[in-house]
């Protein structure tokens, strides 16, 4: 009995089974933050190109409808995101003090895409972009929860440009 109170085998096992689980799970939590913030600026990029094709008039001058420049963004998304996730809202004013922008997320905490529309406006126009992107959750379950949406299960990414268009 003496021998096994003394023995000091097996006791970093043990110590590392009680420090293991915490590790991983701020491991994991810091990853998927990384992630999410990651996300988050590719996200600002691809509204930046989109809203450049705007302001340059080049939208307008093709004669871009909804679909078409749904199009256009998807095709800049990398691996990372899919289009199916992707809400995109372009709205134009007349003047920057007209500019209104309404939440998405509806009092339950769900994202609600209506009010989304696409309307590029014309020359010297003030137009806001917006891409809303729904970043599925991953680490929720390990009691760190970003989410923003109910269901607890998504964080919704949102980017924006505001901007006054070119005179074409």
């Amino acid at each position: 009995m003496r021998r096994f109170r003394r023995s000091r085998r097996g006791s970093t096992a043990v110590e590392f089974a009680l420090v293991a689980p915490m590790f991983f799970a701020l491991l994991f939590a810091i990853l998927e933050t990384a992630m999410v913030f990651f996300a988050g600026q590719v996200l600002e990029t691809m509204a930046q190109d989109g809203a450049r094709m705007i302001m340059t008039g080049q939208a307008q001058t093709a004669k871009y409808q909804q679909a078409d420049f749904q199009s256009y963004v998807c095709n800049q998304i990398p691996i990372l995101f899919s289009c199916a996730n992707l809400s995109i809202d372009v709205k134009s004013y007349p003047a920057f003090s007209n500019v209104v922008l309404s939440s998405q997320i509806d009092s339950g905490g769900c994202f609600d895409p209506t009010g989304i529309g696409y309307n590029p406006g014309g020359p010297s126009q003030i137009v806001v972009v917006r891409l809303f992107y729904q970043w599925p959750m991953i680490v929720t379950g390990l009691g760190y929860n970003i989410s923003s949406l109910c269901g607890g299960s998504k964080r919704l990414l949102t980017a924006a440009a505001a901007f006054q268009t070119e005179p074409y």
